[in-house]
């Protein structure tokens, strides 16, 4: 089994290590985009015709399935991708965590991009999935960039300020960017507050490695041999993960597997 993921930058590192848990004999195509990133600030066209390229460079390895690890390529270019490449090559988007968070009750904060937060999109999926439960709206002014960089002092401020920005009744809040989730620990610090229930944080990794199995009609197996291989992407190009990621325990995670594998 082959999974393929896309994203400009490292954001889909949270989804295909989930995906590497559930299944650690898949092989994986990470497909980035460091020619055109970022992606967020590109016009709704421009983003899909260069979401349309990654797609089509990871295509090229003929994987079985391709996972859309970004909310904003999810938001604007989901369609395009499906009207390419389905029905031979499954296409899985990435969705924010709405819907399960609301259904454990409320209030409930959704950390964004400042061009995800109180779009139309975002709005229909309140309006969808989370009726009745109080929600606050939090940009995240330069979260995602500084992710991306793995620049420590600029992820502390941008979690500091959001954190100020998010309401002291919060109970749960929804990681709305792929990114987020390399830094969610972070953002439970910040958000707990003293004497308050604990935090609880939705993000969309793992749900969406789970449905890129059903989509295949396969099942999780944790315990499957760690014969997966890893092949990277850099704007069509094949490359190494780019340092930054092994910032992350979900990078490293990447880098070991594959390490090892080598060394076998």
């Amino acid at each position: 089994m082959k999974i393929a993921l896309m994203d400009s930058g490292i954001g889909l590192l949270a989804a295909t290590a989930a995906v590497r848990r559930l299944r650690p004999d898949a092989d994986l195509v990470l497909s980035l985009d460091p020619d055109g990133m970022p992606w967020g600030p590109r016009t709704p066209e421009d983003l899909t015709e260069r979401a349309l390229l990654v797609a089509e460079a990871a295509a090229a390895h003929r994987p079985d399935a391709l996972i859309v690890g970004c909310n904003t390529a999810t938001v604007h270019a989901l369609s395009a991708l499906r009207a390419r490449l389905e029905p031979v090559l499954p296409v899985i988007g990435t969705v924010p965590a709405i819907k399960p968070a609301a259904a454990g009750g409320g209030p409930l904060a959704i950390w964004a991009t400042p061009a995800t937060t109180g779009s139309p999109y975002q709005r229909d999926l309140i309006e969808n999935f989370a009726d009745g439960v109080t929600v606050a709206e939090v940009p995240c002014w330069g979260l995602a960039e500084a992710v991306e960089r793995a620049d420590e002092t600029a992820i502390g401020a941008a979690v500091t300020a959001a954190a100020e920005l998010t309401p002291d009744d919060v109970t749960t809040v929804v990681l709305g960017c792929t990114h987020y989730e390399l830094v969610a620990e972070r953002i439970r610090a910040a958000v707990q507050r003293p004497g308050r229930p604990p935090l609880v944080l939705h993000g969309s990794a793992g749900a969406v490695a789970a449905q890129a199995l059903r989509r295949l009609g396969e099942q999780p197996d944790p315990e499957a041999a760690a014969s997966g291989t890893l092949t990277v992407l850099l704007s069509g190009r094949e490359g190494a993960l780019p340092t930054a990621a092994l910032t992350y325990a979900e990078g490293r995670l990447l880098g070991r597997a594959a390490a090892a594998r080598t060394a076998q």
